[in-house]
């Protein structure tokens, strides 16, 4: 059986990425706690898939919410720098990112995937998995789910939100309403 994570200090993690503005270098959650910023870490499976490019467009359209909120948000598969480079490069008619405004790590070695109890080991993927660590780099939230489904960008948000109000928030919990 599993080992429970959530409430406990995440897994630390130094990846090789390409950063928004498309150049090689490295994301690590020690970085972002040394800001005091959130971290959103959410795996998905592999590049140039059909699901993967909706949600993570998506999470980029959007980045400016997660900004405001202090997080740092950061996409991760077991692909190279150089396969998330060139799918980057890709336009969003062709399947493609285009341009992103966070960055996208590679667990090339599967370590990271491992740590978070996502990687599919026989295939060498990842499952669908979104992780938020506080600034404190304790384990807040965690949720794995099959590759078939893409992630709700809102529902990243509200959840984030609602860590962040330091309440109880209650079943169906808006930002703006009261905790208990």
């Amino acid at each position: 059986m599993a080992e429970r994570m959530v409430g406990k200090q995440a897994p630390r993690f130094e990846m090789d990425a390409v950063m928004a503005n498309k150049e090689f270098g490295k994301v690590s959650l020690e970085e972002n706690m040394k800001e005091d910023k959130w971290t959103v870490l959410f795996f998905y499976p592999m590049d140039f898939t059909f699901v993967c490019p909706t949600e993570i467009t998506a999470m980029s359209d959007r980045y400016d919410e997660f900004e405001d909120l202090d997080a740092e948000v950061i996409g991760v598969s077991t692909d190279t720098i150089h396969t998330h480079l060139a799918w980057i490069n890709t336009s969003r008619e062709d399947n493609g990112l285009e341009q992103l405004a966070y960055p996208l790590a590679a667990d090339t070695n599967h370590q990271v995937s491992k740590d978070y109890g996502v990687l599919i080991e026989e295939e060498g993927i990842a499952l669908r998995g979104l992780f938020i660590i506080d600034p404190e780099g304790e384990l807040k939230y965690a949720t794995v789910f099959h590759n078939d489904i893409g992630r709700d960008v809102d529902e990243t948000l509200r959840v984030l939100q609602a860590l962040q109000t330091g309440g109880l928030c209650p079943a169906n919990w808006k930002p703006g309403q009261t905790t208990l």
